[in-house]
């Protein structure tokens, strides 16, 4: 029994200690497998270590041969720019040494030019002392007669030279400009003179005069003040006269007076029933006054009341010319020289058309009938280059475009050609005598002649005692004490003629 229980203690006590021995051995075994594995790790680590430290030095060797290298170039390259530097150096200091050595000519032939400078200073001062003891003139005074010597044939020259340029420019644009009015005039066909509105009614005797007058006076004041004029009964025999600044107005009390006349009814309802007849006569007579003339000359595009206004220069009459057909006239020959010049036809026919557009408006204003013609134009919408044609008619403004010139030259063509205009003979004579009388107040005018009707001023001058450059200003003061003194229809041309002759005969 014993013995069973021994046994069995014995073996778990063999197994026990077998058990940890074997643990033993096993913790024995794995302490020198660390510490193999610690011993190898320690020496895999010192190799990394050498070997990290070699390529350290081989890479610090490597960068120190790289530094050197860079050093013995930059080294190389600092020597290159040293020698440059000197052999610039070198050049420099040559170039200066030549400089020093120039800059000493300079200064020895700079000393020999002051020295010769002052030496021929001397000698000028003599010559001019022995100058003016031979002349007898100072200094200052025979500077002034060379300078004014010089300066007077500077002028002379360029004078010349000057008319030389006009001279041709003149006799080819006078040669070009006569043919194109010769081919417009040749072309132009138009009656010599215009209708002329009268203001005397004829009688068929004397007794019709109290008739007109009225009981009281109640025919005339009827007619008068349904017309708007003053009806002037006087001792002209068989005849009375209409009088008022309106020429429509003139024209109803006219017409309606001549059927009152012929009728024989004379009383206040008949003068009311036929002055209302003829007013409406008058308006339409104006408007077909103005369509026709739009028609005679293809022009279009004009509003109703553009054209009642031009119909009314009907009855207007300018130095007994038809204000009208004087329109006309002007806008037939603007558009012949447009055509022959190259201009546009249709601006310049339009322009001459309404040129005295003005003149056919009842205004209190104080601007003249081209100003007002301005207005009108612009208020119609029409374009700008006819707007100035109507204002520079009379230079009022000036012209922009060459059709403003052409109205101003058809405008000067039909007022001037014979049988246009008429003027009293004395007021006529008159007006020539005064235009040859301030010519010939100017010193220096030998003879002034008015021609062209007035219209030019030919004045012959005294060569001795006006120059060229006094003969402009001279016609610039005639022109002026023109304009002050007189008063005249359109413009007038001053013309100076200066010339010198020289006869001689060969016997």
């Amino acid at each position: 029994m014993g013995l069973y229980i021994i046994l069995p203690l014995a073996g778990l006590t063999l197994g026990w200690t077998i058990r940890w021995l074997y643990a033993r051995f096993q913790l024995t075994a794995s302490e020198q497998r660390a510490e193999r594995i610690k011993q190898d790790a320690i020496k895999e680590a010192e190799a990394k270590k050498k070997e990290i430290l070699l390529e350290a030095k081989e890479q610090l060797i490597r960068e120190r041969n790289q530094q050197e290298r860079e050093t013995r170039e930059r080294r190389v390259e600092l020597q290159r720019y040293e020698r440059r530097v000197m052999q610039k150096e070198e050049v420099i200091d040559k170039k200066i040494a030549q400089i020093e050595k120039t800059e000493l000519g300079l200064a020895e032939r700079d000393k020999f030019l002051q020295e010769r400078e002052k030496a021929l200073e001397a000698q000028e001062e003599r010559y001019k002392a022995e100058l003016e003891r031979i002349s007898g003139l100072s200094r200052e005074e025979a500077k002034a007669i060379i300078i004014q010597s010089l300066e007077n044939e500077a002028k002379h020259d360029a004078q010349s030279l000057l008319n030389k340029i006009e001279q041709e420019a003149n006799l080819a644009a006078e040669k070009k400009a006569r043919d194109i009015l010769i081919t417009t005039i040749q072309r132009l066909a138009t009656e010599v003179t215009g209708e002329v509105t009268v203001t005397t009614v004829s009688l068929p005797n004397d007794e019709m005069k109290g008739r007109i007058i009225g009981r009281e006076g109640r025919n005339i004041r009827t007619l008068e003040t349904l017309t708007g004029v003053d009806v002037i009964i006087d001792d002209t025999p068989e005849a009375v006269v209409i009088s008022c600044f309106d020429p429509v107005r003139r024209e109803i009390a006219k017409v309606a007076l001549e059927r009152l006349i012929t009728d024989g009814r004379i009383h206040p309802a008949r003068i009311e029933e036929v002055v209302q007849k003829v007013s409406r006569e008058i308006s339409q007579k104006i408007f077909e006054e103005g369509e026709k003339v739009l028609f005679d000359l293809g022009l279009h595009n004009m509003n109703q009341e553009a054209i009642k206004t031009l119909g009314r220069l009907y009855f207007r009459t300018s130095y007994g010319q038809n204000v009208l057909y004087h329109s006309k006239e002007v806008a037939i020959i603007a558009g012949m020289l447009a055509a022959e010049i190259g201009a546009n036809r249709e601006i310049a026919k339009r322009g001459a058309l309404l040129h005295d557009i003005g003149k056919g408006v009842e205004s209190d204003s104080d601007l003249n009938h081209a100003e007002i013609g301005m207005d009108i134009a612009r208020k119609l919408g029409e374009d700008p280059r006819v707007i100035n044609a109507i204002g520079s008619h009379h230079n009022d403004v000036e012209p922009s475009c060459i059709e403003s010139v052409i109205v101003q030259i058809a405008d000067a063509i039909s007022a001037a050609r014979p049988g246009a205009r008429r003027e009293t003979l004395d007021n006529y004579i008159k007006r020539l005598e005064n235009l040859e009388n301030i010519a010939e107040s100017f010193s220096g005018v030998d003879k002034a002649y008015a021609i062209q009707a007035g219209r030019e001023l030919r004045i012959l001058v005294n060569h001795e005692a006006v120059n060229d450059e006094q003969s402009k200003e001279l016609a610039k003061q005639i022109a002026k004490k023109i304009e002050t003194d007189l008063q005249y229809p359109g413009r007038i041309k001053v013309t100076i003629i200066r010339e010198t002759r020289i006869v001689e005969y060969a016997r």
